[in-house]
């Protein structure tokens, strides 16, 4: 027995000691030992075994993640891009982090890759307010951390910094509880899956992370620079959409 229960059981010896000498053992209260609690300690096991709803556990991660300098991403961005959508998707998105508009606005995929992105989600019967959209890093990577006013100033995140911020993603993951994730481009998919294999080889591939069916494809700024690519992109929607109407992929 640890010495914290001795000292409570002697505590509670003396106080029922005490009311003995003081009203005869007629009068002596008959609690049980484990209900001789303070009104303090009471408080404190009802405030323990409140359940937090999906929206006061994604607004404490952004309180987290607002502060968060885990890495150097951290000290260099204007904001933190945590993620938008339903709480309760079925659909979740996933990129490779925030660029240049998006560290300004602190919403993912609000430029020119993101309207494209709302397009694209909007032609399989959906919203932005439907589903829910976020990346595996939630500041801007730049080549050149010094200048986030600089336009053009964008790369991929590198692993480090994925491996670092993905338990981010994982709280987010859990907490929504999507059906299906669709990661899109090169990096979150290597981010999540650790595989090396080329976006064009893995695309439209089913996979599975942390218990939730996965399928990447090609990230909406590749299909601005290579229209060709859209028909792939549809296909792996298509595939999307009907696990989501008939729970078959």
């Amino acid at each position: 027995m640890k010495q914290s229960k001795y000292l409570k059981i002697l505590n509670l010896s003396k106080i029922t000691l005490e009311e003995y000498l003081n009203w005869g053992e007629a009068e002596i209260p008959k609690m049980p030992i484990e209900k001789r609690t303070s009104t303090e300690e009471s408080m404190k096991i009802k405030q323990s075994e409140k359940v937090l709803s999906p929206k006061e556990k994604l607004e404490a991660l952004k309180r987290t993640i607002d502060s968060c300098k885990e890495c150097a991403l951290g000290k260099s961005r204007l904001n933190a891009v945590v993620g938008v959508g339903s709480l309760t998707a079925d659909l979740m998105f996933v990129g490779e982090g925030p660029g240049f508009d998006e560290d300004h606005k602190g919403e993912p995929f609000v430029g020119k890759a993101g309207q494209l992105l709302t397009k694209i989600i909007e032609a399989m019967g959906y919203t932005r307010e439907t589903v829910y959209i976020a990346n595996i890093v939630k500041c801007h990577p730049m080549i050149d951390p010094a200048n986030p006013e600089k336009r053009s100033n964008d790369r991929p995140p590198a692993p480090l910094e994925m491996e670092t911020c993905r338990h981010y993603l994982d709280k987010q993951i859990e907490i929504i509880k999507p059906k299906i994730i669709v990661t899109l481009g090169a990096s979150s998919t290597r981010g999540l899956l650790y595989s090396e294999e080329p976006i064009s080889k893995i695309r439209g591939v089913v996979k599975e992370y942390k218990g939730v069916k996965l399928i990447p494809t090609y990230h909406p700024a590749a299909l601005l620079r290579s229209p060709n690519l859209k028909k792939f992109v549809w296909d792996d929607m298509k595939r999307v959409t009907h696990y989501l109407d008939t729970g078959e992929i």
